[in-house]
């Protein structure tokens, strides 16, 4: 690391301020949309008592478990000591802080009086993974910050090793967390499975490096700093991995569920019948989110930076897909109050949910990723995270 010179962005160009100011103007939509949210409840959102997670959750769970893998390059630079990966490894920690305040916003600003979470965070039911959860986001920025901490200050330098681990071992427990939120519910037929908690695991370090990816190559773009190619193809084959874990997953949790016939009606749904949940599964979260992306990345076109931000892109899309897939379709196909036998009521036994989201559940949505991206482009601006150069030669003595 001697051979590597961090700098902060010097100077503002119009483009800088022009990026923020599109930044704070989809944070000022998000904070519009929350207010309306607050002052006229949740009627006015696509939201009923079936379906009660939309799309702000989606968002939300979207950017934690991103926030969560894209820690993954400095886990990889601390935890395996792997030396080309260390100069990236500050950019990565503030980018997977930024995630997670993002998805916490969207998540605590849809709660429908913000104000409560007070009392989830004084009152604590230790048999529900929400209360776990409450420790783990806030472990998790406890951790983050102080293992940033130690790759940014000399004097503390030597504790970097140390509080890497202690952040990868959390962030693993935190994403497990996530995943458990779903594996546990076992109400809901798309829900209850142990597979749920590992998938996450691998969907995180997917997303959240396909983010980084484009993060990092627009970091160096517009401060036209050099950016090799060892380091784009390195994080690029690392990428074709986490997406082929991510749909070989995907696979076997699908297989594993019509193995058992209680779940065929489900999987049909999701499969076959779902409508807009089907075409976003086969569409979205397979073929755009998968398929596509590692057609791009293995063929002669991920060798080019352009067809590599678009798989990344791609994954990203695919990625929501997922989540809209996972907490949508879940909460839309019918509960089966009292398996074997048939019941009847007015509260819609049997009944496919529909779910059409509001102008203000995107908005808010939106906003939660824009505060993620604004404070990561202000970070970039006034802290050291970025090496002045990362060109071939630069990463050649690194590793030699």
């Amino acid at each position: 690391m001697a051979s590597i010179t961090f700098r902060e962005v010097e100077g503002s160009s119009m483009k800088y301020w022009l990026l923020l100011g599109g930044l704070g103007l989809f944070v000022l939509f998000g904070a519009l949309a929350w207010n309306h949210m607050h002052h006229y409840g949740h009627v006015v959102t696509g939201m009923d008592n079936q379906i009660v997670w939309g799309l702000p959750h989606v968002f939300a769970v979207f950017l934690i478990v991103a926030a969560s893998g894209a820690l993954n390059v400095a886990s990889i630079a601390s935890v395996f000591n792997k030396p080309m990966y260390k100069p990236l490894a500050p950019l990565s920690a503030i980018l997977s802080l930024a995630l997670m305040l993002g998805g916490l916003l969207v998540l605590v600003l849809d709660l429908g009086r913000s104000d409560r979470l007070i009392v989830a965070m004084t009152h604590f039911n230790f048999k529900s993974m929400f209360t776990w959860n409450v420790f783990l986001y806030s472990g998790f920025f406890a951790l983050v910050g102080i293992y940033l901490w130690t790759m940014l200050d000399r004097n503390v330098k030597s504790w970097s090793k140390a509080a890497g681990t202690a952040a990868f071992i959390w962030r693993l427990t935190l994403t497990t967390g996530t995943g458990s939120l779903f594996g546990f519910l076992i109400a809901r037929d798309l829900y209850g499975s142990a597979m749920l908690a590992p998938m996450f695991i691998i969907m995180s370090f997917a997303y959240g490096l396909a983010i980084y990816l484009m993060v990092l190559a627009a970091s160096y773009a517009w401060t036209s700093r050099p950016l090799g190619d060892v380091v784009m193809m390195r994080l690029k084959t690392l990428l074709v991995v986490f997406v082929s874990a991510v749909l070989y997953f995907v696979v076997v949790h699908h297989m594993t569920n019509l193995y058992f016939a209680k779940y065929h009606a489900v999987e049909a749904f999701v499969l076959r019948d779902g409508g807009i949940i089907t075409a976003l599964f086969w569409v979205g979260q397979i073929l755009i989110g998968c398929v596509a992306p590692l057609v791009i990345l293995l063929s002669r076109l991920g060798s080019q930076r352009n067809w590599i931000m678009i798989a990344c892109a791609l994954v990203i899309l695919g990625g929501m897909a997922q989540m809209y897939v996972t907490i949508i379709g879940a909460q839309a196909f019918p509960l089966d109050m009292f398996p074997g036998l048939i019941e009847s009521s007015s509260f819609y036994d049997g009944v496919v949910h529909s779910y059409a989201p509001s102008m203000a559940e995107l908005f808010l949505g939106l906003g939660g990723v824009a505060i993620a991206l604004l404070v990561t482009v202000f970070a970039i601006k006034v802290l050291r995270l970025l090496p002045a150069s990362l060109d071939d030669a630069t990463v050649a003595k690194l590793e030699h």
